[in-house]
């Protein structure tokens, strides 16, 4: 005897699977003022903080590798007077990158400092 009867299978997405499709979709949804600014915010406080250690950073790392090749060449060219300058030359930047990063970063928060609390304000009161 055929039996003819109807067969369902269902599955349902696991709860890790849910989040992931969350995540894709909500990069998609249109977003409202709040987030907006919040992402403002977010990039604004990002930048203040990042662009003052790059540019301390490069500054210190120029510094060591200069500091570096005078040191090679009184070890090991034996060229010792102006090894010794070009330690002294590595030297000054590497002394520099903090105070660089003090000012830069001082202005960068007198900069964008007005718009960051103006952003926050709208937020926090809302």
């Amino acid at each position: 005897m055929d039996n003819k009867g109807f067969e369902y299978t269902y599955s349902a997405p696991t709860e890790a699977e849910r989040r992931e499709i969350a995540r894709i979709r909500k990069q998609y949804e249109a977003k409202d003022e709040k987030q907006i600014k919040l992402e403002r915010i977010r990039k604004l406080d990002s930048f203040v903080q990042n662009f003052s250690t790059i540019l301390a950073l490069v500054l210190g790392i120029m510094g060591t590798l200069i500091f570096g090749l005078g040191l090679s060449m009184v070890l090991v060219w034996d060229i010792f007077v102006f090894g010794i300058v070009v330690c002294v030359i590595g030297v000054c930047p590497m002394i520099a990158a903090y105070p660089l990063y003090v000012i830069t970063l001082k202005k960068n928060k007198e900069k964008y400092g007005e718009e960051i609390l103006r952003l926050s304000e709208e937020l926090l009161n809302k």
